[in-house]
């Protein structure tokens, strides 16, 4: 494993046109945005907060806006034939079609990013009203995957939409029970932490290059296949990261192995494409946020008690090499919760990773709290393997 040394930009964050100021949001393709929605309320805890659709003006496609914390999932289900999700559905079921970013000036970061090579996926365009104006444009980026550049003017400044105020026009605010029930039982999550794409065999230098070039992103680590394997199946990633580190999207490639690895299963479920395989969510709190989240019954991978019978001298050998305390979390409680655990020079995180959220074994989450650690839980990678490997045997994909 490698961190690459990273150089901040010098040129001021507001004329700066690559300058990522947040993940505006993270779009989602479904088949039913309605009953989606509800799945991710219920088990998630996210607040079904805005909707898009027929009644209020949207002819083409109903948009559910599901919040929580800093993060905003939008869910998108085609009303027409004709809408290009309709064909996404079919070849990949539901899944990521767009990790969205707030820029200062979207037409000025979308001309600057297709400068530097890439490819336009939708020219930019204004919706406005007499309440302000959102600027959106599109890049493609690797498979099915695009990025859109999204400035914001008047009610719809993202400080405004962070305290509830409307996304953009033809959005209306909307509340359920479940809503209620989301404020008295929180599940904790406040942001996505990174998100991970795979793509194919011998394509990650590529879009590590691709990120470097058009976006401006820096690789942050590497791990290779001796790092993340074990006897059956192996991957190799490298993690970039944005100009201020506030963007994080590790980039997965399957390595050889004896048996197909979790990244060659998503491609063969995904029809062959690359995409995104799972969003992190950051939680202050793993242990609170995991025990609601299995409550309300979410499916995690589940690792063997012996996992448990090393992870602590490992952990606090590693802590205290560094001049870290010790993990303060309750280590039983950890256990009962089945979370793992993993240190670094910079102290530790806790982390689990749920199962497949659909029924194609595609897009998954992973909930994590950070206590230092600015890595992604490399002393754990082959114990969920492990875990990954037993899932894929149940299905039979290994």
């Amino acid at each position: 494993m490698t961190r690459a040394a990273h150089t901040p930009s010098e040129v001021p964050a507001a004329t700066d046109p690559l300058h990522l100021i947040d993940v505006d949001h993270v779009r989602c393709y479904v088949g039913n945005a309605k009953q989606a929605a509800y799945f991710y309320a219920h088990t998630f805890g996210f607040q079904i907060s805005q909707l898009a659709d027929l009644t209020t003006g949207s002819r083409d496609e109903a948009d559910y806006l599901l919040t929580q914390g800093n993060i905003r999932l939008m869910l998108t289900t085609p009303l027409t034939k004709d809408h290009p999700a309709a064909e996404e559905l079919s070849l990949y079921g539901d899944g990521v079609k767009d990790v969205a970013f707030t820029v200062h000036d979207a037409v000025k970061t979308y001309e600057q990013a297709l400068r530097n090579g890439a490819e336009p996926a939708r020219e930019p365009r204004v919706i406005s009203d007499a309440n302000g104006a959102v600027t959106v444009a599109s890049i493609k980026t690797y498979g099915r995957c695009i990025h859109t550049f999204v400035s914001r003017t008047g009610r719809y400044a993202l400080p405004m939409v962070k305290q509830g105020a409307e996304f953009m026009p033809v959005f209306k605010h909307i509340d359920s029970p479940v809503n209620e029930h989301n404020r008295k039982h929180p599940c904790g999550l406040k942001y996505v932490d990174h998100l991970v794409g795979n793509v194919e065999l011998g394509k990650m230098d590529h879009w590590v290059e691709w990120y470097e070039n058009v976006l401006g992103f820096a690789m942050f680590k590497h791990f290779d296949d001796k790092d993340i394997g074990t006897q059956y199946s192996a991957l190799m990633s490298k993690v970039m990261s944005s100009g201020n580190n506030l963007i994080k999207m590790p980039i997965n490639e399957p390595a050889p192995g004896l048996k197909k690895s979790q990244v060659q299963e998503f491609l063969d479920w995904h029809d062959d494409t690359p995409g995104v395989q799972h969003l992190a969510l950051r939680t202050d709190d793993e242990l609170a946020s995991v025990a609601e989240l299995r409550r309300r019954g979410v499916d995690f991978l589940s690792l063997p008690d012996s996992y448990y019978d090393i992870v602590w001298d490992r952990v606090n050998t590693m802590l205290k090499k560094h001049g870290h305390d010790a993990v303060r979390e309750d280590h039983d409680r950890i256990k009962d919760l089945g979370i793992l655990v993993d240190a670094d020079d910079e102290g530790y995180l806790l982390q689990l990773f749920t199962k497949p959220l659909q029924d194609r074994p595609t897009l998954f989450f992973e909930i994590i709290c950070r206590r230092g650690s600015q890595s992604f839980g490399k002393g754990n990678f082959k114990a969920l393997f492990e875990a990954l490997e037993l899932e894929q045997e149940r299905r039979g994909n290994l």
